[in-house]
C-alpha cells in the first residue's frame, strides 16, 4: 500500500492529527504517572476518528513499547508470587476480552466503554483510603476481570492496583503492577496478532506515526512525578475521565 493510499484510508486532516497527537500525549503523561489508563484518556478522543476495534489494538502496540521501558527499571522490586497468582487469570480474561471486542456491535461497545469509564472514575473519586488487606483468593476475580477489561477497553490496570496495593508496599505494588501490565500487553498483542488484526498496514503505520507523541507524553509524566503529588494529578485526570465517560454515554443515547 502506498503512502497516498494509506493517508486516504484514514482521511485525517491537519487538525485531526493535532487532536489525535494531543490525546496520545496526555494519555501517556497519565501512564507515566499512574502506570495505566491510556485507553481511558485517549479512547474518547480516538473514537471521533476510528472504531474501538481499531483503537484498542493501536494502544496495545504503544503500551507495549511504553511498558517495556518501565519494566526494565523496576524489575528487582517485582513480587514474583503475586505476579504468578494473577498471570493465569489475566490471560483467561484477555482471551475473553479479545473475542468480545472483535465480535460485539460497535454501538454497544461505545455504550459499554462509556459506562466502564464513568464507573471507574466514580470509584476513584469515592475511594480515598487504602483498602484493607485482601485475601490471595481475590487474585482470581481481579486478574480475570482485569484481563477482560484490559482487552475489551484497553485498561484493567486499576483492578490490579486495588489488589496489589492491599497486599504489598507501595514500591513493590507498583513494580509488580508494571510487570503484570507488561505481560498483559504482550498477551493482548499476541492474541490480536493471531486474530489477524495487525495485518492492517494502515494501523501499524498509524502506530509508528504516534510513537513520538507517546514518548513525549511518557517523558513528561515521569518528570511530573518528581515535581507534584501523583495522587493530586491522578485525581484531576479522573474528573476529566468522568466527563469523557458521560459524554460517550450521551453520544450513544443521541444516536
Amino acid at each position: 500500500m502506498s503512502a497516498v493510499e494509506w493517508m486516504s484510508q484514514w482521511s485525517f486532516g491537519a487538525v485531526d492529527w493535532l487532536v489525535i497527537g494531543l490525546g496520545i500525549v496526555v494519555a501517556y503523561i497519565v501512564f507515566g504517572i499512574a502506570g495505566f489508563g491510556t485507553a481511558l484518556v485517549a479512547g474518547p478522543v480516538l473514537l471521533m476518528f476510528m472504531p474501538l476495534s481499531k483503537i484498542i489494538p493501536l494502544l496495545v502496540l504503544l503500551d507495549f513499547v511504553a511498558a517495556s521501558g518501565g519494566l526494565l527499571q523496576t524489575r528487582r522490586e517485582v513480587n514474583t508470587p503475586e505476579l504468578l497468582r494473577l498471570l493465569p487469570c489475566m490471560a483467561i480474561g484477555c482471551t475473553l476480552g479479545v473475542v468480545f471486542l472483535l465480535n460485539l456491535h460497535s454501538d454497544l461497545l461505545l455504550l459499554l466503554m462509556g459506562l466502564f469509564i464513568s464507573a471507574y472514575a466514580l470509584y476513584s473519586l469515592a475511594v480515598k483510603a487504602r483498602p484493607t488487606r485482601l485475601a490471595a483468593g481475590w487474585s482470581v476475580p481481579m486478574g480475570t476481570v482485569g484481563g477482560l477489561f484490559g482487552a475489551l477497553f484497553g485498561s484493567g490496570g486499576f483492578l490490579y492496583a486495588i489488589y496489589l496495593n492491599s497486599r504489598l508496599s507501595k514500591d513493590a505494588a507498583r513494580a509488580t503492577q508494571s510487570a503484570l501490565i507488561s505481560c498483559s500487553t504482550l498477551v493482548r498483542l499476541s492474541l490480536f496478532l493471531i486474530a489477524g488484526v495487525y495485518a492492517d498496514l494502515p494501523l501499524l503505520m498509524l502506530a509508528v506515526c504516534l510513537l513520538p507523541a507517546m514518548a513525549f507524553g511518557l517523558w513528561c509524566g515521569r518528570r511530573l512525578t518528581m515535581r507534584m503529588s501523583r495522587e493530586a494529578f491522578v485525581r484531576l485526570v479522573t474528573w476529566l475521565v468522568l466527563a469523557s465517560g458521560i459524554g460517550l454515554i450521551g453520544r450513544y443515547l443521541s444516536t
